[in-house]
């Protein structure tokens, strides 16, 4: 296994067990502001964990990382333009990367179950098509 297949194994240890707390928070039947703000929380550990990867990536690539104040949007594009995941799924974690705008800029306490849910219910078959784009883009080099 080399450097690159390590370093994405540990991190998707990581988002794998965020992940199943997430699954737990989501099947709370009456949420509290509380447990929303969870359910925020690993969605947004989730996005960093797949950022953390593109990074890790790009990095064995060569390639520098965006610099510029639309960095994760950048971010997104440019693995797409890299072949590295496909166009479908740029545009599911679009969602989440405005996701995670407002949630770094925002407060947890203003997060409502209806707004939230349908990131987090999806979140799970999302992490599974990138999980098989990145293995498939590791496998080939």
């Amino acid at each position: 296994m080399n450097q690159l297949q390590r370093e994405f194994e540990a991190e998707k240890e990581l988002i794998e067990q965020t992940l199943s707390f997430l699954e737990k928070a989501i099947g709370i039947k009456k949420k509290s502001k509380i447990e929303l703000a969870a359910i925020g929380t690993f969605i947004h550990n989730i996005f960093n964990g797949i950022e953390n990867i593109f990074k890790r990536i790009l990095k064995n690539k060569n390639i520098s990382l965006p610099n510029s104040e639309t960095f994760h949007k950048d971010l997104i594009e440019l693995v797409e333009k890299e072949n590295i995941i496909s166009f479908s799924l740029a545009e599911k974690l679009d969602e989440y990367r405005a996701f995670r705008h407002f949630f770094i800029h925002g407060y947890g306490i203003i997060l409502k179950d209806e707004q939230l849910m349908p990131l987090a219910k999806n979140l799970s078959g999302i992490w599974r098509q990138f999980e098989l784009e990145i293995r498939t883009y590791i496998q080939q080099k």
